[in-house]
């Protein structure tokens, strides 16, 4: 039983093969992908994987590159589209200091409306947070995040911040960089975080985990990540994926007939 909360198999990558891969990762145990938006168009996009195969299910947003495009429009674009079956989060949204595709104050317009959306649709949302934990931390309590609740994408954040978060009502979710050699960092959080509060991703197509780094992700190589985290925490990968999937249907609803 794998759980995979936050892939792009929407992505061109995935254009020659999607149907494949999809039948694949079905195959291979996995029972559940989140789908997660980057804009307008990605988001629609999700919505109809999610129509088509009865375990994935979507999230809808403008990630922080796409945050200069957002406008009233978008809003309410987001709105409509957050009301269609089996969309079951506002993501992915938040901060991206790192390439600074979007103009800051645009990122954070952005981020802030779209937490304001979450609100009033009662969904969870998916944090994108890039080099930008201090705006990410302060724009969350100022806007009550933790009436909202949600995931942090990708930690990358020290225990501190996943402390901070948890205390804010989040869930923490780590991806393929916890396999990395050099990942002491993610590593430590991974030691920290309980296991009520973690989800596993792999964000594919990107963040391939060891072994096959370098590749083209797929939802299938959560199993890596998992395996992981098992290690680090010194429990099964059983033990693991039944806390993760006690944990996506709680955040998420989804109901996964246990």
């Amino acid at each position: 039983m794998l759980i995979d909360t936050h892939a792009h198999l929407d992505d061109r990558r995935f254009d020659r093969d999607r149907k494949q891969i999809i039948e694949q990762c079905r195959e291979e145990g996995v029972l559940c992908i989140i789908n997660a938006g980057v804009n307008v168009s990605s988001s629609i996009k999700s919505i109809n994987l999610a129509s088509r195969y009865p375990f994935i299910y979507a999230a809808v947003g403008i990630h922080p590159h796409d945050a200069r495009t957002m406008d009233g429009n978008s809003v309410e674009i987001l709105g409509s589209l957050a009301r269609k079956d089996k969309v079951v989060a506002i993501g992915e949204i938040g901060l991206d200091y790192h390439y600074d595709f979007s103009p800051r104050d645009r990122q954070k317009a952005a981020f802030r409306q779209q937490l304001n959306l979450a609100r009033d649709m009662k969904l969870p949302v998916v944090i994108h947070d890039r080099e930008a934990h201090g705006d990410i931390i302060k724009i969350l309590k100022e806007e009550k995040a933790s009436e909202i609740g949600g995931v942090m994408h990708c930690f990358s954040g020290s225990r501190e911040t996943a402390r901070e978060c948890m205390d804010m009502n989040f869930f923490i979710s780590f991806a393929g960089p916890v396999t990395f050699h050099n990942a002491r960092k993610a590593r430590e959080a991974v030691a920290y975080v309980p296991l009520d509060r973690m989800l596993l991703e792999t964000d594919c197509p990107y963040l391939t985990p060891v072994p096959y780094r370098g590749k083209r992700n797929y939802p299938g190589n959560v199993k890596y990540v998992a395996e992981e985290i098992s290690r680090i925490k010194g429990i099964s990968t059983e033990e693991l994926m039944d806390a993760v999937a006690a944990n996506t249907g709680k955040l998420f609803g989804i109901d996964f007939g246990q």
